[in-house]
This record gives C-alpha cells, structure tokens and sequence, in this order.
C-alpha cells in the first residue's frame, strides 16, 4: 500500500524515526530533490492515529515540491513530522534524538519549524545537525519566519488585488481573516497598517480580543467568517475551508491567505472558477517563511531576504498569465509553472546527452 502511493505521488524516500527514552515518533518523507535538498518544516501535532500521521506528511511534503519550485528555489520538497502534544510532550531528548535522524540523512532533508514547533525547540535539533534553518540569529539563522510568511502573503494579495481590480490599493478593500496564529496576525498588522477593512476569527478569544483592541478589526463567529460581506477572503490557520458547504456562502471576489491546501478538492478549485472568484494558490502565496529559511543555506541577509519576498508578487502575475494562457483555473496553472521549472532545471543537470525522467505531476489529495 504504501509503494503504491509512493509510486502514485512520486516520493523518493520515507524515513520513520522512533526513539522509546525520548519518547519520540517521527517521520521524515522526501519528496523530490531535483532542484536540491528536500527543505521543508517539521510539525508536531496529536494525530489520531499513525495513518493520519503518514497522510500528512506525504501530502505536505508533496506541496513543498512545488512550493519551493514555483518560489524559484534551488531546493527540493520534503516535510517532517512528529506524533505528540507540542503543550505537554515537548523535551530536550526528544528534539535532540529528532536531530540525530535528520543528521543520518547526510543533508538530503533540511528541516525548519513548523505548526507546534519554535525556535526554541530548534535550538535543540541543532545541537545534533547542521541540516537545520529557522534557528536563533545567534548562529546565524533568521529567527521566527512568521513575519516573511506574513509580508509575502501581503505580495501575493497586492498581485491578485492588481489582477481583479485594477490597483493595489490594499486600504481600499475590506477582508475575512480566518485564523490569527503567528502568520495571521502579522497579516492583520499589515492590512491595519494600510487603512484595510478587517473581520477576524479564531478558535483563541485572547488572539481575537488582541486583534480588536491592537489594530481595530471586527470580530466575528468562527463560522460567520464566511458570510461575512467582504472583498478578500483570507484563510490563515487550517486546510480545506474552501469547501463545497462554505463557497456558496462565500461573498468574496478574491480568496488570498497564508492557510496550506486551502481548496478542499479539485472539484472545488474548478468550482472557484467558474463563481468568477480570483483564487491565488496558496503554496505560492505563503512561500515567503521558506524563501526567507532558505538564505540560510548560503549565509543569511535579512535585506536580500525582502527583496526575495517581493519576487512573490511576480509569481503570482505569472500563474495568473499561465491560467488566461492555457485557460485553465488558476491552481492548475500553479502546478503547470512549478512542474515546468523542475523538469527544464532537472535536464540541465544531466549529463549532456542523457535524457531526463518526466517529471512526475501531483495529483491533489487532501
């Protein structure tokens, strides 16, 4: 079963981590490495069983494949995963011992912080390998990515605001924000800072009351976020919320928000399109946290870090053009840019009269 769905989705390796002292259960999937090293984040979540575990982990892995392609980074998709409660499980032996199967790969995964995980713990899986971004700036790292997440997720708005309104003017329009974890109220700072219009939600009252109170947004129920009458529906804390009980009762003209796998199907995607609604495909928009760990590989430079966040905007614009161009709805043309990226740069890698292995597309699971 599980080469079958290796074979189906086009993983090169899955690697199950388990250490009985520090209590750890963990798994690494690498997806593709023809641009690079697999880079990707590690989460750590209660699954509900090991199944659920392996289903996320390969569908993550997958989307950073072509997170990381569509971003125009020399780095492969690959994603990590540990079974456990981030509010009571966390301890120096169990990120430690984590570190140490990261370090076994010899480089071919590098792995960052993720949902449940922070610097701090970081810090810890550090210790056992080198193959470690998003640690503190003190070794040279860049700290929590949460805030380039954030400000690229504005670039992919301000791109698509361009695409279906003429401007860019964010103040101008109003926004549902779902969620308001680390990248959510970034986000919502950064639409305040612009004069915008905000509703907010999230399952934490305290987020919510800061949100009210620091930068004068709406808050509304968790499941009224999608009635409510604004421009941009942005969706920042779980997958799968565009769904077909929530997009008839969506009123937005844009969806744009930093959540992964934000359409629930294919079916929904296609959907979107035909509503008229301007879906920007969230690997893309969300890319910046990535884009800026990525620096690290190389030495890290907060300005050249920024710069890179803007080059969002244009990827946007690009798959917007792909989609006109082939006529095809707008998370198609996301996986039409990053497929053709990895296969042109997987040739030039071969030696010269060598052909290359088509690439293997994604066929969307969530």
């Amino acid at each position: 079963m599980i080469f079958e769905h290796l074979d189906k989705y086009g993983h090169e390796q899955i690697v199950f981590c388990h250490n009985k002292d520090a209590g750890l259960k963990a798994i690494i999937a690498i997806h593709n490495t023809v641009l690079g090293p697999a880079l990707g984040g590690t989460r750590m979540w209660p699954y509900k069983s090991e199944q659920e575990a392996l289903n996320d982990v390969l569908r993550l892995s997958r989307g950073m494949t072509y997170k990381n392609a569509v971003a125009g980074l020399n780095i492969g998709g690959g994603k990590a995963v540990i079974i456990g409660d981030p509010a009571s499980d966390k301890s120096e032996a169990l990120f430690r011992a984590f570190g140490q199967f990261v370090e076994s790969l010899g480089g071919r995964y590098i792995t960052a912080e993720d949902v449940g995980i922070d610097v701090n713990d970081m810090e810890f899986v550090y210790r056992e390998t080198e193959y470690v971004t998003g640690v503190h700036q003190v070794h040279g790292g860049s700290g929590d990515p949460s805030p380039f997440t954030a400000y690229g997720t504005l670039q992919g708005l301000m791109a698509s605001l361009n695409r279906k309104f003429g401007d860019e003017e964010v103040g101008k329009y109003s926004y549902a924000v779902q969620g308001l974890g680390h990248v959510g109220i970034e986000f919502v700072k950064l639409l305040k800072e612009r004069g915008a219009k905000i509703f907010v939600t999230d399952i934490n009252k305290e987020r919510v009351d800061r949100a009210v109170s620091e930068y004068g947004a709406e808050a509304v129920g968790l499941d009224d976020i999608y009635d409510v009458a604004a421009d941009v529906y942005s969706p920042c804390a779980l997958g799968g919320t565009v769904n077909e009980d929530t997009l008839p009762r969506l009123k937005a003209k844009v969806i744009c928000g930093a959540a992964n796998n934000q359409l629930a199907t294919n079916e929904i995607g296609d959907e979107v399109e035909k509503r008229g609604i301007l879906y920007a495909p969230d690997y893309a928009v969300n890319a910046g946290g990535v884009m800026n760990v990525s620096l690290e590989i190389d030495g890290y430079n907060r300005e050249r870090a920024m710069r890179m966040m803007r080059t969002i905007y244009h990827n946007l614009a690009r798959i917007y053009e792909i989609s006109e161009r082939d006529r095809i709805p707008t998370y198609k043309a996301a996986d039409r840019l990053a497929e053709e990226r990895i296969e042109i740069i997987g040739k030039l890698k071969l030696p010269l009269g060598r052909a290359a292995p088509r690439f293997q597309g994604r066929v969307r699971g969530h």
